[in-house]
């Protein structure tokens, strides 16, 4: 007797299981390691993206690449979810992940199709992750934090390292020492959003600077302006959230009137009531005034007149970072402008920068912050240029924190792969395969490195075996002349929190991935059925 068919799935669901399913996986992610590929190291290739509404963005940064891509696969999503944590965590080092982990699959592809169960490959992958996170541990070199010039040395070469695969490499030297001089400003919990980025059109990459302090750009501003002073020493400003203007009413308001006598008292309130906010302003002693709304025309010549400066419509996160700079507090009204509620600092002054103006404060006593001013030919160059920055920061940001290091251009890769193929001999049955595929697997970023730079990488790699297998454990890839350097002497230098935080995002993404052996996906529901059939309003059928 037959049995019925169990339909326990909607009709039109897609499931798919098995080895076929693991093998389609891993060719997903293979695809995504493929399209960053080309962006690794100093000489890798930039990408042009460009998306649905036109804007171009021009990048080889790998989470920038992968979050503008809009990817679909749900396998693959995992590489950019774990190039986006690499980019928030540690801020450089995304290629390598989605690289290291798009090979790692690879490696594993062979032994999934010859029936070898996924969890053993999976146990393997593990054990070699922690070894050679043990490994990147013992052979760190650390800095001394005691003497002040050799910790700075390290973070300008750590920076130079990071920005030598970007865009700006030409300039590395200039921009590393202003990223150190940006993040040794700030406080010991070294907060991003105290590093504010303005961004000028015009002028050359080496007029950008760094101010030790706020700057924004001026804002919108009425007639008087000009006639207000434009540098001050030590003010007292005020930050305020309120309108310094006549506004028509918001509410909708009938007054009836009689005559013309009433008509101008209602004026001359209206008046009135301007006139007692800006008295009450120039009374607390305020030189300075920064509002978040508009500051009207009658303000700004009453403010002239007094030899006071002031700004409105300025933006939020300036007006907040200037909070925490020069201390004082946001006020939403001007009844209590007292001392206390004031801030200050050293030198207030608008500068022209390029064909803006810019209000510039400086000596702020609160808080440590800074401002990068970016100067550059075209638009997508100068935003390329401030991620380029945003990577160097972070990286200062956390060889500050973890001050062990190790050598750049594939040398501490070499080296894990050398000590877990030797490691995997000692080791009976599957797991030597597996852990030798692993250490196979480091290898890419070395290797990628030579064909990003049009090196013939079997030549290279084979060098750097050999120098390996003889114990000079620093030895990698020497971009500039064509042959492999002992790169710690180079000071090609990045801090190990990168690797290590590379190696266990990359191993943790490729055994999800081979964990999953069965995808379902619901039907889309249909668009007709959804809105339900036409009718004649109220709910009456045709």
């Amino acid at each position: 007797m037959m049995q019925p068919s169990i339909i326990l799935l909607k009709e039109g669901t897609d499931s798919s299981q098995g080895i076929p399913q693991i093998i389609s996986n891993i060719s997903a992610c293979q695809a995504i390691a493929d399209a960053v590929r080309t962006t690794l190291g100093p000489r890798g290739m930039d990408k042009l993206i460009v998306d649905d509404k036109g804007k171009a963005t021009i990048s080889n940064d790998g989470a920038t690449i992968l979050k503008t891509l809009d990817i679909v696969h749900p396998a693959a999503k995992t590489l950019v979810d774990i190039a986006k944590s690499q980019d928030a965590e540690v801020g450089d080092g995304t290629t390598s992940v989605v690289l290291l982990a798009g090979e790692f699959l690879k490696q594993a592809k062979p032994f999934i199709e010859e029936a070898v169960h996924p969890q053993i490959i999976i146990k393997a992958y593990r054990k070699a992750t922690a070894m050679a996170l043990e490994k990147i541990n013992e052979i760190a070199v650390r800095i001394k934090r005691s003497n002040p010039n050799e910790q700075r040395s390290l973070l300008e070469k750590c920076a130079a390292t990071s920005l030598s695969s970007k865009l700006v490499a030409h300039q590395k030297d200039f921009f590393a020492r202003m990223v150190v001089d940006a993040v040794v400003l700030l406080d010991e919990l070294l907060p991003l959003n105290m590093i504010g980025v303005k961004k000028v059109t015009g002028g050359a990459l080496e007029d950008s600077q760094l101010v030790a302090g706020v700057a924004f750009k001026k804002t919108f501003s009425y007639a008087g302006f000009e006639m207000q002073p434009k540098k001050y020493q030590k003010p007292k400003i005020a930050l305020l959230n309120n309108e310094l203007e006549l506004k028509a009413e918001k509410e909708n308001a009938e007054i009836r009137i009689d005559n013309v006598q009433e008509y101008q008292s209602i004026v001359d309130a209206e008046w009135k009531i301007l006139y007692d906010k800006l008295e009450k302003i120039y009374l607390s002693g305020a030189k300075v005034v920064l509002s978040k709304l508009p500051i009207g025309d009658v303000a700004t010549q009453y403010f002239a007149d007094r030899d006071m400066f002031c700004a409105g419509r300025v933006q939020d996160e300036d007006l907040k970072r200037t909070m925490k700079a020069c201390g004082g507090s946001i006020q939403t009204s001007v009844q209590n402008l007292s001392a206390d509620v004031l801030g200050t600092c050293e030198c207030f002054e608008e500068v022209q920068i390029g064909g803006d103006r810019y209000n510039i404060f400086t000596g702020c006593p609160q808080a440590k912050t800074c401002t990068i001013v970016l100067r550059g030919g075209a638009e997508q160059f100068i935003e390329e240029t401030e991620r380029s920055l945003h990577d160097a920061i972070m990286i200062v940001r956390r060889a500050m924190k973890n001050d062990s290091v190790v050598a750049g251009g594939g040398a501490i890769e070499m080296e894990l792969s050398k000590y877990l193929r030797e490691h995997s001999r000692n080791i009976a049955g599957k797991e030597q395969l597996l852990i030798a595929a692993y250490a196979k697997a480091l290898e890419v970023i070395p290797r990628q490195l030579c064909d990003n730079a049009g090196f013939d990488a079997t030549n290279i790699l084979n060098k750097l075996r050999q120098s390996h297998a003889k114990g000079e454990r620093w030895y990698g890839v020497d971009i500039l002349a064509e042959d492999i350097a002992d790169n710690f002497d180079a000071c090609v230098w990045e801090p190990a929190v990168i690797k290590i935080n590379a190696l266990t995002a990359a191993s943790e993404a490729s055994c999800l991935i081979l964990s999953v052996d069965e995808t379902i996906r619901n039907p889309k529901a249909d668009q007709g059925d959804k809105n339900g059939p036409a009718g004649r309003g109220r709910g009456r059928p045709m």
